[in-house]
């Protein structure tokens, strides 16, 4: 298959030969694609298991494994860009909690998706780790009140401490 098909002709990362990794935060790296099943809700996640950011204060690198959860609604992230926009974060100093907010808010920004759900579970440093949830739902639908109910529930049954 030598030829794009006129939908995804936007798509500039994905059998590229020439990918370039960067390392600070590039939230225009991303791409879309339209989602060709807008009649059906359903969920799509990404696991990224090699998330680093710095510490803003030590420098000091922080790693994670990142749970993307959403259900998409005309746009879908095209998963390339994704990992390369993750990558990203490298040298990108920020708090982890911030960390998975900027993911949030980015993807929300370029695909306004119905639901979605971001979670990042980080290695302990100085003996703690760190596991910040977010999510959201679009306003007057059902995934609002569904955002909503997730939040409330997140984390009831905490997984065991097994030093990861």
């Amino acid at each position: 298959m030598n030829k794009k098909p006129e939908d995804l002709k936007d798509l500039t990362l994905l059998g590229s030969q020439n990918t370039k990794y960067g390392y600070n935060y590039n939230p225009g790296i991303l791409e879309t694609f339209d989602n060709k099943h807008q009649n059906n809700d359903y969920f799509v996640k990404f696991n990224f298991p090699e998330f680093t950011s710095l510490c803003p204060i030590t420098g000091q690198p922080d790693f994670a494994s990142i749970y993307i959860s959403y259900v998409p609604n005309i746009k879908m992230v095209e998963s390339k860009s994704l990992k390369l926009y993750l990558f990203s974060f490298r040298n990108h100093g920020a708090f982890h909690e911030d960390c998975m907010n900027i993911i949030m808010k980015d993807l929300i920004k370029i695909m306004k998706p119905k639901y979605i759900e971001v979670w990042g579970k980080f290695t302990p440093r100085g003996g703690i780790s760190i596991d910040p949830y977010c999510n959201y739902g679009e306003e007057r639908t059902k995934w609002y009140e569904v955002a909503e109910q997730r939040l409330n529930m997140h984390d009831m049954y905490p997984e065991k401490i097994d030093n990861r």
